[in-house]
């Protein structure tokens, strides 16, 4: 069976100023980075957003998922899927996803921009550089913290208590060593030893903000609201006090520009930002989803891991902040995920078992519940392999159908765009019919941590939350300083509803420990950061980088 990596590259790729064209972006937009991708310079992204047309925008579509497993969903698959097939039918339809990190690429799950017959390309490029926007990222995030320890060592002008320093560098890579460690060692002229730590860059705050930013200003704006640590009595010190924002803003100042690149089949797909949504928010570029609302009559976009942490955090804060009112949201799952989470140990799954399959359904049906709270009405797309079984496909049917949920068998994996016609077809009759009244889950006045709360009880059906004391004084600290208005982001295992990854299924009146709380002033929000999750992974016994090298001819290989 031919790899993703080696399918990519048995495709003719088209001039990226054609796949503008097809786009409706003038040639003269584009920041060409070779043939095949490019960045739309922001000038022109402002006067393509702002064409005074009179014209509607197009309807936006969320794709989701159950809660993964080691069988693999396909979210980016069924994304590039849909949009090809939405293509294919005559819907004008832009694809609007994250950009991969440098972390998973080579720890777990190798390549993320897609498989087999729908994927993004220059597959390469997008999995490892693409256009340099997560090096402007780490780059800003890691001058910040250098002009804090600067600040120290030329007199601390600032009063800042170095003990309360919040503020962590960057780095887009699994590496679990370096999330605590003590700087300033060595002597007098290396500045004051303190303790520090590094977060994965897509964890960073930096990352947030270039994804919620509307425009340069508010870039720059957003920059300098960072708080960065505390005085002895308690007040905040932010990146404009330290007047690091207009540094970063310079660095980040490109990378604001969406990247644009094509599909297999050569539809248009703007990549940009913003990956991981157990830590993070876990969405695409504001940027980028309201130009494909102005370019196209479907954008076609993507939230990270399942529902409970990817499609919140879109309706909750995304979608919050930006204005926007999602029509129709996708769930993916496969029949051999749900016998996962049905208890089916991995080297089993070839075999059909429809009980399995049957108690395993209810972390799908979880899902589209959840969905529903927000208003936005489900489309299931079932991923189809080539062991499911009649029977099992039916048992999912079943247990949909009582939710009102139509499933639709995809095989785009295979066939491309044609194998996800059918899921096509159910979004644009979903579409059709405007039953979408989209609501976020809680309002902006509620306490902080009866957020946190509403989260858990309503989307992971936990019966509390645990909320230290430390915590607790910590979250009202942020709403006196006028923060509580601010959504939150909570971070948690991808693999439970529950704080335990070992909780498959769907899980219900468990609690919800909350170990610490983290004000990301300038992104707009406040972190929760929940049982034993990392903001900086660690590599598995057996990390992808061990198959990825180069050929006799410089070719890359082993990017699955």
């Amino acid at each position: 069976m031919a790899t993703d990596l080696e399918i990519a590259r048995s495709v003719p790729m088209r001039p990226i100023a054609e796949i503008a064209a097809r786009a409706g972006i003038p040639e003269a937009a584009l920041v060409p980075y070779g043939r095949y991708k490019a960045k739309i310079a922001l000038d022109a992204v402002r006067d393509l957003a702002g064409r005074p047309d009179g014209a509607p925008e197009g309807a936006l579509v969320l794709v989701t998922g159950i809660n993964p497993t080691p069988a693999g969903e396909g979210k980016t698959t069924t994304t590039v899927g849909l949009g090809d097939a939405l293509n294919a039918l005559g819907t004008r339809t832009m694809i609007c996803l994250r950009e991969p990190s440098l972390g998973p690429c080579f720890g777990v799950k190798g390549g993320a921009a897609g498989g087999g017959r729908s994927q993004v390309v220059p597959m390469e490029d997008i999995n490892l550089h693409f256009t340099g926007d997560f090096h402007a990222i780490t780059a800003a995030n890691n001058l910040l913290a250098a002009m804090v320890d600067n600040h120290l060592y030329w007199g601390n002008e600032m009063r800042l208590d170095a003990r309360r320093i919040t503020w962590r560098r960057a780095l887009d890579m699994n590496d679990r060593a370096l999330r605590g460690m003590t700087v300033g060692m060595g002597g007098v002229a290396n500045g004051f030893p303190r303790e520090d730590g590094f977060d994965i860059t897509v964890a960073s705050e930096v990352m947030a903000i270039l994804c919620l930013s509307r425009d340069l200003a508010d870039l720059q704006s957003r920059l300098g609201r960072i708080v960065i640590g505390q005085r002895r009595d308690g007040s905040s010190v932010t990146a404009a006090d330290l007047k690091a924002d207009g540094a970063m803003a310079a660095l980040l100042r490109d990378a604001l520009s969406p990247n644009l690149v094509q599909t297999l089949e050569g539809s248009p797909a703007l990549v940009h930002g913003g990956p991981f949504a157990n830590i993070a928010h876990g969405c695409n570029s504001v940027v980028a989803t309201r130009l494909g609302l102005k370019l196209a009559e479907v954008v076609v976009t993507e939230a990270g891991f399942g529902a409970d942490l990817g499609a919140e955090k879109f309706f909750d804060i995304k979608c919050r902040m930006a204005g926007l009112r999602p029509a129709v949201c996708v769930v993916v799952g496969t029949v051999r995920a749900l016998k996962m989470h049905g208890g089916v140990a991995k080297a089993d799954l070839g075999r059909e078992d429809v009980a399995a399959v049957r108690r395993g359904v209810v972390n799908l049906a979880r899902h589209v519940e959840n969905v529903g709270r927000f208003g936005v009405p489900a489309v299931v797309a079932l991923n189809r392999f080539t062991g499911d079984t009649a029977d099992e496909v039916e048992a999912v049917r079943e247990a949909m159908a009582a939710l009102g949920a139509e499933v639709v068998l995809c095989n785009h994996w295979a066939e491309g765009g044609a194998g996800a016609a059918g899921l096509a077809r159910a979004v644009l009759a979903r579409i059709a019919e405007g039953r979408a009244d989209f609501r976020p889950l809680y309002p902006d006045g509620m306490a902080l941590a009866d957020k946190i709360r509403t989260v858990a009880r309503e989307i992971y059906r936990a019966a509390d939350i645990a909320l230290p004391q430390a915590v607790l004084a910590r979250l009202e600290r942020f709403e006196a300083a006028g923060f509580g208005d601010s959504p939150v982001c909570i971070a948690k295992t991808q693999y439970s509803f529950s704080a335990d990854p070992t909780l498959l299924g769907a899980p219900e009146g468990h609690v919800l420990p909350v170990r610490e709380v983290r004000l990301s002033a300038g992104a707009g929000f406040v972190v929760a950061v929940c049982g034993d999750i990392m903001t900086m992974p660690g590599l598995p016994r057996r990390p992808a980088a061990e198959q990825i090298g180069l050929d006799a001819d410089g070719q890359i290989h082993g990017l699955f």
